[in-house]
C-alpha cells in the first residue's frame, strides 16, 4: 500500500504541473526553449558544485518551472517588441508569486515553489519579491538567477538580438557581489562555461 501511494502521488503532481507548463509552452514557444535550457544548465551547475543526484534533479526541476508564473501574465505583454510600460513591468513581477501559488498547491513541491519564488532577488538586496539580501536568498534560487540571466542575454528576445557570449560574461562578473552571487557566478563561468583562462 505504502508503495502504491509513492508510486500515485508524484504521476499526480506530474499530470497537475505539466499540463500548466505545457500550456504555458504552447502560449509561448520562446519561454519553451529557455525553460529548457536554464534547466540544461542548472544541471551543469549542479554537477560543476558537486551536489549530490537528487539535489541535481530538484535543480532541473527549479530551471524548467521557473518561469511557471507567467501563465498567467498578457501573452501580448510577454511579446511585447518594446519597452514596457510600467503597470506592464508589475504585471511581469507577479510570476514568481504565482509559480509559488501554483506550485505550492502540489504535494512535495514546496521546496521548488519556494526557489522559484525567489530566483528574481538580487545579492544586493534590490530583488523581487521579498527584497532578500546575500545569503538570506535560497541557494537553488541563486543559481537559477545566474542562470536564467545568462540565457536571457545570449537568447534572442522579442525586443532585442542575441548578444554575444563575451559581453554577457563580462555583464555576469561585472554583476557579480551586485546582482549574482559572486563564488557561483565563478564557478559558472570557469566550470559551466569553461571560460576561465580567456576572460579572467
Amino acid at each position: 500500500m505504502y508503495k502504491k501511494k509513492l508510486y500515485e502521488s508524484p504521476s499526480m503532481r506530474g499530470k497537475a504541473i505539466k499540463a500548466i507548463i505545457n500550456t504555458l509552452h504552447e502560449k509561448n514557444k520562446r519561454e519553451e526553449h529557455h525553460s529548457h535550457r536554464v534547466s540544461a544548465l542548472c544541471k551543469n551547475m549542479g554537477e560543476a558544485l558537486g551536489l549530490p543526484e537528487r539535489e541535481i534533479e530538484e535543480l532541473k526541476s527549479v530551471g524548467l518551472f521557473h518561469d511557471i508564473g507567467k501563465i498567467a501574465v498578457d501573452e501580448n505583454v510577454l511579446n511585447k517588441p518594446s519597452k514596457l510600460t510600467d503597470d506592464e513591468w508589475k504585471e511581469i513581477k507577479r510570476h514568481p508569486e504565482i509559480g509559488y501559488r501554483l506550485l505550492n498547491t502540489v504535494n512535495d513541491m514546496s521546496d521548488v515553489a519556494n526557489y522559484v519564488l525567489h530566483h528574481h532577488e538580487r545579492w544586493d538586496g534590490k530583488g523581487y519579491p521579498k527584497g532578500f539580501k546575500g545569503d538570506e536568498i535560497p541557494f537553488v534560487s541563486r543559481i537559477v538567477t545566474i542562470v536564467d540571466a545568462y540565457d536571457a542575454m545570449t537568447s534572442e528576445r522579442s525586443y532585442r538580438s542575441a548578444l554575444s557570449e563575451t559581453f554577457v560574461i563580462e555583464e555576469l562578473q561585472k554583476n557579480a557581489g551586485v546582482q549574482f552571487d559572486p563564488e557561483l557566478v565563478n564557478v559558472f563561468i570557469d566550470k559551466v562555461l569553461d571560460k576561465s583562462t580567456v576572460y579572467k
